[in-house]
């Protein structure tokens, strides 16, 4: 059976000073013994991962990370790579001591409130003594759940699972939709998977293979086609389909061919509502029109791949660009969770569609870009915006539309 991939699970960090029991909490969780446990204080050193099924959440990714109060040059890296988690936590669970509390604890309560992210403290190592009164007293004023908990003894675990149910995002409890509203019950997609040097040896890409089951769960049904086929199926057809969805790279061929009646978009456009914010990098997509020769691009990939020849983030992309703009801008490729902290240097970002990430994550890129004033848009809305047809892929959304327009009335007044 295939697991469910990580960009499809909430994300459950666990964080808290050394020597606190986050191993422990993640082992008893689990009911597995995934992270090393010990008495000396700094064995995790890596966030640890696990993924599991609890419901009704569903899938769900645990991530043990090294303690917040770690020291040293090498626990400085540590910590550096627990606050990476924060960015893709979509509930966290703040482990303490019963009587111990200080700068650390307020420091992690302090980003999760800036971050937005719900939270649960647990109270841990309960089988060797009582939750002190200022603790009580403290964890109470934070108007969150707080449990108490032995993981050793596997006290209060249950209640734990239950307190990350209460707390899980809207969005994994009903889960949003990638293409299910856009085509009515008993409706047809056909979608347009070219099979390139970047389509991997018998299989389909993660995007395609997600909207295939998501238009299956809509009581939809598709049709999958290659770009080259794409006529013939459209002629054999005795109904329009009510939406055909197309790789990104082969938005021309496919433009052509698609009847103007029929509504069209690419994967990475119905990837960019999905996992981000359309409206915002939609809007990020309007910088293009006065991007000038020598302008800084930064090019974000969500995972990391061989790059091939005919790259579509390292050739295609910036040969679209380059065209469009009518002169050579200044490109730079960053992949996986690495992303620069001089992100205000860089004209606009242009990313993936993440499809390996949870919401969460393309989020926070997109509020950290916003916060610096910096354009962001992605792959897909970059190539339709670079060839011209940009009102074309977004029909499909009628209000990123009317945003659009309406933004680019204000530009031209």
């Amino acid at each position: 059976m295939l697991k469910t991939p990580k960009g499809l699970r909430c994300h459950i960090g666990i964080f808290g000073r050394r020597n606190v029991g986050k191993s422990n909490i993640l082992n008893s969780l689990t009911s597995q013994n995934i992270s090393i446990v010990s008495d000396i204080a700094g064995t995790t050193t890596d966030p640890v991962e696990k993924g599991m099924e609890l419901q009704p959440i569903g899938p769900v990714l645990f991530v043990d990370t090294a303690g917040i109060d770690d020291v040293g040059v090498l626990g400085n890296m540590r910590v550096e790579k627990t606050f990476k988690v924060f960015d893709r936590t979509d509930v966290a669970i703040l482990v303490i001591e019963p009587d111990i509390w200080g700068e650390f604890e307020d420091r992690i309560i302090e980003e999760f409130k800036k971050r937005n992210i719900s939270f649960i403290v647990a109270i841990n190592k309960i089988d060797l003594k009582e939750p002190a009164a200022e603790i009580i007293s403290k964890t109470a004023d934070l108007k969150v759940d707080v449990i108490h908990t032995s993981a050793l003894e596997k006290k209060g675990i249950n209640r734990l699972k239950k307190a990350i149910v209460n707390a899980a995002p809207e969005e994994y409890i009903n889960a949003p939709t990638i293409i299910g509203d856009l085509i009515p019950p008993g409706g047809l997609a056909v979608l347009v998977v070219p099979i390139d040097k970047e389509a991997p040896k018998g299989r389909l890409i993660l995007p395609q293979v997600q909207t295939i089951r998501d238009i299956l769960d809509s009581d939809s049904y598709c049709m999958v086609v290659k770009e080259r086929e794409l006529r013939d199926c459209l002629d054999s057809l005795k109904e329009k389909p009510d939406i055909v969805v197309t790789d990104s790279q082969a938005f021309l061929k496919v433009t052509a061919d698609v009847p103007a009646d029929v509504k069209l978009t690419s994967f990475s456009i119905l990837f960019a509502r999905f996992k981000g914010d359309l409206v915002e990098q939609v809007k990020g997509a309007l910088t293009i029109e006065h991007l000038k020769s020598g302008d800084r691009v930064l090019i974000c990939e969500s995972c990391t791949h061989h790059p091939i020849a005919d790259d579509i983030g390292r050739v295609k992309i910036p040969r679209w660009l380059t065209q469009y703009v009518g002169g050579k801008l200044n490109y730079e490729i960053y992949s996986g969770r690495d992303f620069p902290d001089n992100i205000e240097d860089y004209k606009l970002i242009i990313h993936c569609g993440a499809c390996m990430w949870n919401r969460r994550s393309m989020l926070t890129r997109i509020i950290a870009a916003k916060e610096k004033g910096v354009p962001i848009t992605n792959y897909g809305l970059t190539i339709a915006y670079s060839l011209g047809i940009f009102d074309r892929a977004l029909e499909p959304f009628p209000y990123a539309l009317q945003e659009y327009k309406e933004t680019l009335k204000k530009l031209n007044q």
